[in-house]
């Protein structure tokens, strides 16, 4: 074979490799890219099933059905204020809250028991809501977390773990305004407002209400039963909102004069010394017999009427 021979082969072998090497190099960068397409997609479905799946998580806020409002929805339109609750809140010309509570015809307690409710005004602070909650649950008790509007915006994660531990979820009003003062509109808004915050929430249907600063009139509480809620003040006021200490808390209440059968107790989750006095509040009125229930077990949900100190009495 001639030199010229050998170098034209030499030439075409070099072409050759050549033409293979780049052949083998896009077959190398298409399967990449695939791979790389697949692992996106992949992983893109994956987030996508992720966020469907925490999305549903989220949103999926079924109501417990033992924890439905106690009142018959089918008598909307009939009960107090045009709403659905069934009962006779008026004194003359006067319409009452309940301040507390006749037990003696209750049928989902045992008559032969004294009973008392806590209850909690959320309305500012939340340092202390987890300590409160955990000294609930080492004595098995639960009780009602009324929440203004502002402080279920800023602790909506508070409000999942109240409802969650099984405690009532009450309603204080979105601004903290003197309602007597509103127009029977602007009632509405202040309740409905949380009420609907609180639903989107955990999916619970609210139905207690306590008005800010205890203050009322015939209208507002018209008002309060036409939204479906029953109007909850207090006869015990734990005067924690004062700060006067954990030893002055204890004694408001265990040793206060309106303590009895049926009443209802006003402390605060914010204040200074409640998370505190808490325990011994609640072992001191243990001492003396009471047992602790929320306040929508003590409250008399249909057919009852009122007498002038606010006692809610069943017919």
């Amino acid at each position: 074979m001639s030199l010229f021979s050998n170098k034209k082969m030499r030439i075409i072998f070099i072409y050759c490799v050549i033409i293979i090497l780049v052949i083998c190099g896009i077959i190398t960068a298409r399967h990449k890219k695939t791979s790389s397409d697949s692992i996106v997609k992949t992983t893109k479905t994956n987030n996508e099933t992720s966020e469907s799946s925490d999305t549903q998580h989220t949103s999926d806020n079924t109501p417990n059905t033992d924890r439905l409002p106690p009142y018959n929805s089918s008598n909307q339109g009939n009960g107090i204020g045009g709403g659905a609750i069934m009962g006779n809140c008026s004194i003359g010309s006067r319409k009452l809250p309940i301040y507390c509570v006749d037990l003696s015809k209750k049928t989902n307690l045992d008559t032969s028991k004294k009973y008392v409710s806590i209850s909690f005004d959320a309305a500012w602070g939340d340092e202390d809501t987890i300590k409160i909650l955990d000294i609930l649950d080492k004595y098995n008790i639960k009780t009602t977390f009324f929440m203004t509007g502002g402080w279920v915006d800023s602790y909506p994660d508070k409000v999942l773990e109240i409802y969650n531990r099984g405690h009532d979820l009450g309603n204080h009003s979105q601004n903290h305004k003197e309602m007597s003062k509103l127009s029977v509109n602007e009632q509405k808004d202040e309740i409905m407002s949380v009420a609907n915050k609180i639903k989107e929430i955990t999916g619970y249907t609210s139905f207690l209400f306590r008005p800010p600063y205890g203050d009322y009139n015939s209208t507002l509480i018209d008002t309060i039963y036409g939204c479906n809620f029953y109007p909850i003040e207090w006869n015990v006021d734990s005067l924690d909102w004062k700060d006067y200490g954990t030893d002055n808390i204890i004694k408001t209440v265990t040793t206060h004069k309106a303590l009895k059968n049926g009443s209802i107790i006003l402390m605060h989750n914010g204040a200074k010394y409640t998370a505190e006095a808490l325990e011994s509040v609640i072992t001191g009125l243990q001492s003396q017999g009471y047992e602790i229930v929320p306040v929508s077990q003590l409250i008399n949900t249909e057919n009852f009427h009122m007498d002038g100190t606010g006692l809610q009495i069943p017919d």
